[in-house]
C-alpha cells in the first residue's frame, strides 16, 4: 500500500479505530514481554499477550463510557487494581518470592488505554518504551544497586536535593563587582558532576571487566589526570608499557570529548569554534591509544581493574568545585583587565598543572562578555594543551622508565596536536 494510499485510509476509518489500534499494539508489546517471562518463571504469573490488550482495552473503552469524567477512569483503576491483588495474593501462596513488577504492568496498561483516548500518543508510546526497557534490564538494574553501596546512594540523593529542591531557589542574577551568577555557578558544578558521575557509575558497573583499556576510557570521562596518574603507578609493575602507554593516550582523548559537551551545553559561540576540532582530536586519541595498547609487551595475559574512582557526588568536593570555580572566574577577570589576551593564555597554560574544567567552565561564562571571544576559545585550547603535557610530565614522574617515556611522548605529542587549533583561528 502507497503512501497516498494509507492517507486515504486514515481520512475514512473513524477516529476511534485509530486509536484502538494503537492500545491493542501497545498494550500486545508489554503482554509480550510479560509472556516471556511467565515462560521461565517457574511459577504463577500474571497475564500475557492476550489480557493486557484486554486491560488496555478495558481503560480505554472506561475513558470514552465516562465521558471525560476522571472519578470514573479513576474508580475503572480501581476495579483492575482489586483484580490484579487478588492475583498478586494467589501468586504470593505458590511463590515466596514473588515479585509486584506484573501487575504494576497491568495498572500501566489500564492507564494507558485512557490516555491514548484523551489523545496523549506521543506520552503512551514513551511510557510503553520506557516500561519495557526497565522491564528488560531487570537483571542490570538489580546488578547496579549490588555494585553501588547504600553511602553512594545516599550522597546521590543528597545531592538531588541540593539539585532540584535548592537549585531552583537559588538566585539567578549576579552580586558584586565580578558579577557572579550563585545560580550559574552551581548549575556548572552539577554539569560538571553530572558527567563525572555517569563515568563513576559505569566504572563501577564493570568492575572487573574490561580491562585497562575500559577503565581508561571511563576513568578518561571522570578525569583525566587522576586516571594518568594512577596508570603510572600501575604500570610501574606490571612490565606492560605499551598497553599502559596507550592507555593514558586514549583517556586523554576522552577528556576532548567531555569538553565539547560541556561547551555545547554552557556556550555554544565556543563550542561552534571548537567542537569538530575537538572531536578530530579526541577520536583520533582514542584510537591511537587503543591501537598503540595492542602491541606486543614483555609481560603477557589480561590485567583486572584496580583503580577505584571517588564518588564526584560527595557535597564536599562539589562545595570545593564551585568554590574553585568562582576564584578562578575572578582571577581570570582580573588577569584580563590587567594583561589582556597573553595574560589569560599564560594562566590558561598555569591551569593545565591540575583539573581544567573549573577554569574552562569559567571562561564559558566571559567568552564574548568579559574576554573576547577569540582569546577565550585560544585559552580553552592552551589549557587542554597544557594539561596534556602535565599529564606526560605526570606519566614519566610516577612510572617505570619505559612506560613512563612512551606516556610522555605520547601525551606530549597530543598536546602539540592540541594547538593546531590555534593555527585555524588565526585564519
Amino acid at each position: 500500500m502507497d503512501p497516498t494510499s494509507l492517507r486515504q485510509f486514515a481520512a475514512l476509518a473513524p477516529p476511534d479505530a485509530l486509536k484502538i489500534v494503537l492500545v491493542l499494539f501497545l498494550s500486545f508489546l508489554l503482554g509480550l514481554e510479560r509472556e516471556g517471562r511467565k515462560a521461565h518463571a517457574g511459577h504463577y504469573i500474571f497475564g500475557g499477550v492476550r489480557t493486557f490488550p484486554l486491560i488496555g482495552l478495558v481503560g480505554y473503552t472506561m475513558a470514552l463510557l465516562a465521558g471525560g469524567q476522571i472519578l470514573a477512569v479513576a474508580l475503572g483503576l480501581v476495579v483492575v487494581g482489586a483484580f490484579l491483588l487478588v492475583s498478586y495474593l494467589h501468586k504470593l501462596a505458590s511463590a515466596e518470592d514473588a515479585g509486584v513488577t506484573t501487575e504494576m504492568s497491568g495498572l500501566v496498561t489500564y492507564l494507558l488505554g485512557a490516555v491514548v483516548f484523551y489523545g496523549y500518543y506521543w506520552v503512551a508510546a514513551t511510557v510503553v518504551v520506557l516500561s519495557m526497557l526497565l522491564l528488560e534490564l531487570k537483571t542490570a538494574l538489580e546488578g547496579l544497586s549490588e555494585r553501588l553501596p547504600s553511602e553512594d546512594v545516599i550522597t546521590f540523593t543528597k545531592f538531588l536535593l541540593l539539585t532540584v529542591v535548592i537549585l531552583p531557589a537559588v538566585p539567578n542574577r549576579e552580586f558584586g563587582p565580578f558579577q557572579l551568577n550563585p545560580f550559574k555557578t552551581w548549575l556548572v558544578v552539577v554539569a560538571v558532576s553530572g558527567i563525572s558521575y555517569g563515568s563513576y557509575v559505569l566504572q563501577r558497573v564493570t568492575r572487573k571487566r574490561g580491562g585497562i583499556v575500559l577503565a581508561a576510557l571511563l576513568g578518561g570521562a571522570y578525569s583525566s589526570t587522576v586516571m594518568t596518574v594512577a596508570l603510572a603507578r600501575r604500570g610501574r609493575r606490571e612490565n606492560r608499557p605499551n598497553l599502559f602507554a596507550g592507555a593514558m593516550l586514549l583517556a586523554s582523548g576522552t577528556m576532548y570529548l567531555r569538553v565539547v559537551v560541556l561547551l555545547a551545553i554552557f556556550s555554544h559561540p565556543l563550542a561552534a569554534r571548537l567542537a569538530t576540532p575537538f572531536l578530530l582530536l579526541g577520536a583520533a586519541a582514542i584510537l591511537g591509544g587503543f591501537l598503540w595498547s595492542r602491541r606486543p609487551d614483555p609481560a603477557h595475559g589480561a590485567l583486572e581493574r584496580e583503580y577505584e574512582a571517588r564518588n564526584p557526588l560527595e557535597l564536599r568536593v562539589a562545595f570545593l568545585f564551585a568554590g574553585v570555580f568562582m576564584a578562578l572566574l575572578v582571577i581570570t577577570k582580573l588577569v584580563l583587565e590587567a594583561f589582556g589576551t597573553p595574560g589569560v593564555l599564560a594562566l590558561a597554560a598555569l591551569m593545565g598543572v591540575t583539573d581544567v574544567d573549573p577554569f574552562i567552565m569559567g571562561l564559558t561564562q566571559t567568552a564574548g562578555v568579559a574576554a573576547p571571544l577569540a582569546a577565550a576559545t585560544a585559552a580553552v585550547v592552551v589549557a587542554t594543551a597544557s594539561n596534556n603535557l602535565i599529564k606526560g610530565i605526570y606519566a614519566f614522574a610516577f612510572s617505570d622508565r619505559p612506560t613512563g617515556i612512551r606516556g610522555l611522548a605520547g601525551l606530549t605529542a597530543l598536546a602539540l596536536a592540541g594547538l593546531l587549533p590555534l593555527l585555524l583561528l588565526a585564519r
